[in-house]
């Protein structure tokens, strides 16, 4: 069965929670995956948009599959190893395969493309926990996003007065930062152009 997806009500409830306005949590879901959180695999096979870091996993386990798996396994970040789509599950299969917690931790999962390190971030007690919420629907993304969110004061602050600098380099990291937060403020306004139109 195809995972349910969200609605503006629960946009809305997402906005509510974080005092901020719904286009700029729709942002967040098209520049992360494009729209829908899940890929299709076949009728009954529906599993959550992810990006497997081999610098993540190497750091997990030490760098110990470096020279045996350096296609998952690398000391520095290297876009050139990411297979994109569906095939990005080969390689977190192979990873898994060598250290299941490892690798879980060193994907980015679903509509939100959240860490799997961050869970206990986004409230959650155990990592499995937070895999299961991903796999369930689109409606565990946003609840593990906005968990994400609250437990940093400063990209909530960020994402309510739309610093879109600072929201680019709290949720995304040090990389591309102005890249990124040109990419938000484009697709917030484009949805808040849409809103404005109802």
């Amino acid at each position: 069965m195809k995972p349910k997806a969200l609605t503006d009500n629960d946009y809305k409830f997402a906005a509510e929670e974080l005092d901020c306005e719904p286009a700029i949590i729709k942002a967040f879901a098209e520049v992360e995956s494009s729209g829908y959180g899940f890929w299709q695999f076949s009728d009954t096979d529906w599993r959550p948009k992810i990006l497997f870091e081999a610098h993540w996993f190497h750091k997990f386990t030490n760098g110990i599959y470096d020279k045996s798996h350096p296609n998952i396994s690398s000391p520095v970040w290297n876009k050139e190893l990411y297979y994109y789509g569906k095939k990005e599950y080969n390689r977190l299969d192979e990873a898994c395969a060598l250290n299941r917690e490892a690798g879980l931790k060193s994907a980015s999962w679903g509509k939100f493309q959240i860490m799997g390190f961050n869970y206990s971030r986004c409230g959650y007690r155990i990592l499995q926990d937070f895999i299961n919420d991903m796999y369930h629907s689109e409606l565990g993304h946003l609840n593990a996003f906005i968990g994400f969110i609250l437990s940093d004061i400063k990209l909530l602050a960020a994402l309510r007065t739309k610093d879109f600098a600072t929201i680019a380099f709290r949720y995304n990291g040090s990389g591309n930062v102005e890249i990124y937060a040109k990419r938000i403020e484009s697709v917030y306004q484009q949805y808040l152009s849409l809103e404005n139109k109802i």
